[in-house]
C-alpha cells in the first residue's frame, strides 16, 4: 500500500498559504511519501493550480486532487487544465474527479443536481476522449455533443479517479476510470462493498485492477487523548452531518462518524490501522494530519510528531 498525505485543506489566510503550501509539498517528498492529495475546497485554492504550485517545488512525488468537482466546468475544459497541469508537473499528476454532493452543486453553485451517475457516465466519456488526445475529439451522448480539435495529450499517460460511493457509481467508475478517491469508508465498507464492486468492474471492462485511494484523518497521540483526536475529528471534520451520500456510505461500515475513522494513537496503533485498510483491499493511503491540542502552538507541536510518525511508518509499508 502506498502512503500519501494530504495538503492544503487548512485554513488560513492566503498571504501565508502559498508559503505553507510549498513548505508542506517539500516535507512530503523529503519524507518519502509516495503522494501527496489536494481537496477541492469550495470556499478555498483551486486544486489543480495548487498541483501546479506543488510540482514546481517537487520532482518525483505523485500529486493528485481529490477531488475536482464535476458539474463546474465543462469537460474539455477540465481536459485542458488538467494535461496542461500535467505536463507543468512532468506527468506526475493523478486526477481526481467526482459529482460532488447537492450542498456545493445545487445550494451552493446553482447548478441542476439531477442524475448525477448518469452526468458522471456522460462526461466521463468525452473526458477520456480529451485525455487520449492529441487529435479529434467527438462524442455524443445524453448530456454533451462535441467535436473539438486538441493538440494536448498526456505523457505518461495521466491516471483518472472517480469519487465513488454507491453501486452505481462504483460500476461507473470500475468501467471508465483507473479507480476511486475516496473519504468517510472504513475498513468493513471498503473491504465488503467498495473494492469487491469496483473490482469486478473494472475486470468485466478487461481493465486493470483499479487503485483505491482511502483518506482518513491521523494524530500521533498518547491513549488518553485518543478520544480528544475523536473530538477535534467530529468538530472540524463533520462533513457526514450535511451529505447523504456519506451517511449511505457510514451505514454500510463500522464508524458512525469522522472520529471512528480517525487512526489516533501511537505508532503502533496508527500502523495497525493502515494495515487493516491494506487487508481490505485499499492500494493508497491519503493521510489528513489532525493535530490536537489548546493553542496555537499545542496544536502547532502536534502536527510536527504526527508528521514525523506519518514518514517514519512510510518506510514499513514498504
Amino acid at each position: 500500500m502506498r502512503l500519501g498525505v494530504m495538503i492544503g485543506a487548512e485554513r488560513g489566510d492566503m498571504a501565508r498559504k502559498v508559503s505553507k503550501l510549498v513548505s508542506d509539498i517539500r516535507w512530503a517528498e523529503s519524507a518519502g511519501l509516495d503522494s501527496a492529495w489536494m481537496p477541492q475546497v469550495p470556499s478555498d485554492f483551486d486544486a489543480l493550480t495548487m498541483v501546479s504550485l506543488m510540482a514546481a517545488h517537487s520532482s518525483t512525488i505523485e500529486l493528485g486532487t481529490a477531488v475536482v468537482p464535476l458539474q463546474a466546468q465543462h469537460p474539455i475544459a477540465l481536459a485542458r487544465q488538467a494535461l496542461s497541469t500535467h505536463a507543468v508537473a512532468d506527468g506526475r499528476l493523478a486526477l481526481g474527479v467526482g459529482p460532488s454532493h447537492h450542498w456545493i452543486v445545487r445550494d451552493m453553485l446553482g447548478l441542476p443536481y439531477e442524475k448525477p451517475a448518469a452526468y458522471t457516465r456522460d462526461y466521463l466519456e468525452v473526458l477520456a476522449a480529451a485525455l487520449a488526445g492529441p487529435g479529434p475529439v467527438d462524442v455524443e451522448n445524453d448530456t454533451f455533443t462535441v467535436h473539438n480539435p486538441t493538440v494536448l495529450g498526456a505523457d505518461p499517460p495521466m491516471p483518472v479517479l472517480v469519487a465513488a460511493l454507491g453501486p452505481v457509481m462504483l460500476q461507473i467508475a470500475g468501467e471508465s476510470a483507473d479507480g476511486t478517491v475516496l473519504w468517510m469508508a472504513d475498513e468493513k465498507a471498503i473491504g465488503e462493498h467498495i473494492a469487491p464492486k469496483i473490482t469486478k468492474s473494472a475486470a468485466a471492462a478487461g481493465r486493470r485492477a483499479p487503485r483505491i485511494v482511502a483518506g482518513i484523518p491521523v494524530c500521533l497521540c498518547a491513549n488518553s487523548e485518543i478520544e480528544a483526536a475523536k473530538d477535534r475529528a467530529n468538530r472540524i471534520l463533520a462533513e457526514a452531518e450535511t451529505s447523504p451520500n456519506y451517511q449511505r456510505l457510514l451505514d454500510r461500515g463500522e464508524a458512525r462518524n469522522v472520529g471512528d475513522l480517525c487512526a489516533a494513537g501511537d505508532e503502533d496503533a496508527i500502523l495497525a490501522r493502515f494495515e487493516k485498510f491494506a487487508d481490505a483491499g485499499v492500494t493508497d493511503l491519503s493521510v489528513r494530519l489532525l493535530p490536537i491540542g489548546e493553542t496555537r502552538d499545542e496544536l502547532i507541536a502536534s502536527k510536527y510528531r504526527t508528521r514525523e510518525a506519518i514518514a517514519e511508518l512510510a518506510k514499513a509499508l514498504r
